[in-house]
Formats: structure tokens, sequence, C-alpha cells
């Protein structure tokens, strides 16, 4: 006679090691990873504060992107402590984790004590219809869909390099976009600036992008700034936004915004493109170079021509673009090794990807100082970068 389920269980029961909830909440603060079993639709209803999701049923392809290390302490539970223990014995026995326990009791125990229970926020049926690739993967799920959502990220330009960049944000839901540039669709522009379109001729760029990305993503919202980026109106900007994506085609402008940034503390996404060539680096202030860093002082005219002066192939803003996107989406989601201390040089012709490390100046004008050093009457104040960027030649 076969045993049965309850005989089965007591069996895996004897196999595993079983914690108590009450033990469970005092170590939350200690680096014991806790994992979350159930079904999609039972972690909506609540969770423990700071557990991670792997159902059961995804648990052997996904653990190892919430757990990748195997001697970590890990906590299993589920609705009654049932499903954890069969899982906690798959990842000892069959997947060689070494320190595993199933919560005794599970999510219901835990609630029933009146311990603190986190409820994340409603996603609509349609929402997560929309972004059900990105609820797939372990990187995001739908803890990191919910970080895209309360994102803010404001794009410097809706030309060749800020249109992908908006498209793929905002695609990926993104919450808000911010937009700041001051000038009009140009025919000229649709070669490579594939958010707008020949209709748009004449129209405001932030509104032909707004347009867009209304179209794409209800879910968006865009911020429009059409004004043209200066000393007297970027601590009005800046500060309302959690990282910026630099897509300037002047010296003087990304000076300015690598000073405020740096003194703000924001990320910035910086790419360049000319001709074939592109670079992209992510300067996160304090934590990897910054822009001055790289370019103490602007490079000779002759050597950093314009692309209106020099041209550029309409794909590669393209290119560009989507790794900034790419790099936005990681530093929002804190995974993956973003490009900070970094430089990537593509070169379309040969179809190659160069990368040179980049360290901080321990002398640089801006990073190298405390930052708490800096007070509130020196955040707004700033430099002449036109003059600046003129007299270094």
């Amino acid at each position: 006679m076969s045993p049965s389920g309850a005989e089965v269980l007591r069996q895996i029961k004897d196999r595993i090691e079983e914690v108590d909830p009450g033990a469970v909440r005092e170590q939350l603060d200690s680096g014991v990873l806790v994992i979350d079993v159930r079904q999609d639709e039972e972690w909506a209803t609540g969770h423990i504060p700071g557990a991670h999701h792997v159902p059961k049923s995804h648990l052997e392809s996904r653990i190892e992107g919430v757990a990748p290390d195997k001697s970590q302490r890990v906590v299993l539970y589920c609705a009654s402590g049932q499903r954890s223990a069969w899982a906690a014995r798959t990842l000892i026995e069959d997947l060689g984790y070494d320190s595993v326990e199933s919560m005794t009791g599970g999510f219901t125990l835990w609630k029933d004590r009146g311990y603190q229970v986190e409820v994340p926020r409603f996603m609509s049926a349609e929402q997560r219809d929309r972004y059900s690739r990105h609820l797939l993967l372990n990187e995001v799920g739908i803890e990191g869909q919910q970080k895209l959502l309360d994102a803010k990220v404001l794009l410097l330009g809706a030309g060749g390099l800020g249109s992908p960049a908006a498209l793929y944000l905002a695609a990926a839901g993104v919450g808000t976009i911010g937009i700041v540039d001051d000038d009009t669709v140009d025919l000229s522009n649709l070669q490579r600036q594939v958010i707008h379109n020949s209709e748009r001729v004449g129209v405001a760029k932030v509104d032909s992008a707004e347009a867009t990305i209304n179209a794409l993503n209800p879910d968006v919202k865009v911020e429009k700034h059409q004004l043209r980026l200066g000393p007297d109106n970027i601590m009005d900007i800046l500060p309302n936004y959690d990282i910026v994506v630099d897509g300037l085609d002047n010296f003087p402008t990304r000076y300015l915004v690598n000073d405020a940034s740096v003194r703000l503390r924001i990320p910035v996404v910086s790419a360049a493109i000319l001709g074939f060539d592109g670079q992209l680096s992510v300067f996160k202030p304090y934590e990897g170079p910054c822009y001055r860093c790289l370019f103490p002082v602007p490079p000779p005219a002759e050597l950093a021509p314009s692309c209106g002066a020099n041209g550029v192939i309409g794909v590669l803003p393209g290119t560009m673009g989507l790794l900034q996107a790419t790099e936005v989406i990681k530093l929002i989601l804190h995974v993956g090794n973003p490009l900070i201390g970094r430089l990537l040089m593509y070169d379309a012709l040969a179809a190659t990807v160069t990368e040179v490390k980049v360290r901080r100046d321990p002398h640089c004008a801006i990073c190298s100082r405390d930052p708490d050093e800096i007070s509130d009457d020196e955040l707004g104040v700033f430099p002449d970068y036109e003059a600046f960027c003129a007299g270094a030649h």
C-alpha cells in the first residue's frame, strides 16, 4: 500500500528544518533570504515585508536568480507550510542548497499572530497583460514592474538619442518621463528621430513626443519642458527626477548637467554619436567618475564637430539610445552591472564594441569634494559654461 499524502508530507518534514514565524520575524534584518513560494494571486493579497516571490511551480527555473549563493540561509513559506516543505526538500536534495528552512504555519499563522504584512499595489489585468514578458523575468517580476511605474526619468532632448530612449522607456512602463527640448520637428530630423513623423513637421518636439508616447502606453505621464536648459532653470527641473538621460549635442550644457547632477546625486546615462561612432557611459555621483573626470576640459572643436556639421548614419542614434534605455532600466531595478566607471565605444562600420575603464579623478573640480561640504546656497550657483568651453581652446 502506498503512503498517504499526509504520511509523505511527514516524511519530507522529517528531512528538512522548520522555523517558527516568530523567529523569522526577529531575523528579517539579519540577512536571511525569505522566499514566498505561493502563486501570483496569493502573493497579491499580501506577503512578508522584504520577501521575494518565486512560485513553487517555477522554483527550479527561477530560484538561482533570487538566491545565487547556495550557501546563504533561505527561509521558504507558503500559505500553511506544506508547499514550502516540499520546496525546501527540492532546494536541498535536488538543487544543492546548504541552509534551507520551511516556516511552520505559513503566511496564515504569520497573519494570525498580527505580524506586519506588505500588500502590493494593485496591477490591473490590462497591465499584467501589457507587461507579461517583464513579469516572467526574475530580475523584474511584479515588484520590478512597480519600480518602473514609480520611476521618474528626464530626457534631455527629443532628438536622435532621446527618440528611441523615450519609446522603449515608455513601452517598458517607466511611469513618468520628462522631456526637455525647445525645438520643433524639422524634415531633416526624420532620418533618425523616430518618435516624430512627417505630419508633425513644425510641431514642438515635446508635443510630438508626448503624442507618440500617449498612443504607445497610457500608463506613462509625460512632463514637457519646452525650454533651453540653463543655469537659471536646471535646479527647478532636475530634482524632480530619479535618473537623467543625456542626449545633448553641446558641451556647455553637458558640463552644466554634470555639475548639477553631482550636487543632487542623480545618475546620468550619457551617450554621444557622430558619423558611425557612438559612446556611452553612466555617471553615478560618488560611485564612479563624473563627466568632468572623463573630460576635464572640452576637446577642440575640430575633434568634436556636431552631427549637423559632420553627419550621422540614421540608425546609430537608435542603437545608442536603446543602450541608454537599457542602462536606465538596470539602474531602476538595481540589476546587472551598469556602465559606471566604464566607457563603451561602438564602431558601427566595423561592428565592434570597445570598453575603456574610467576612474574618478581625485582632483576633479566637482566630484572630489565631499558632498556634505556643499551648502544650500552653492547648489544653484554655476559658472559661465559658454566662457569655460570657449576658453578651453
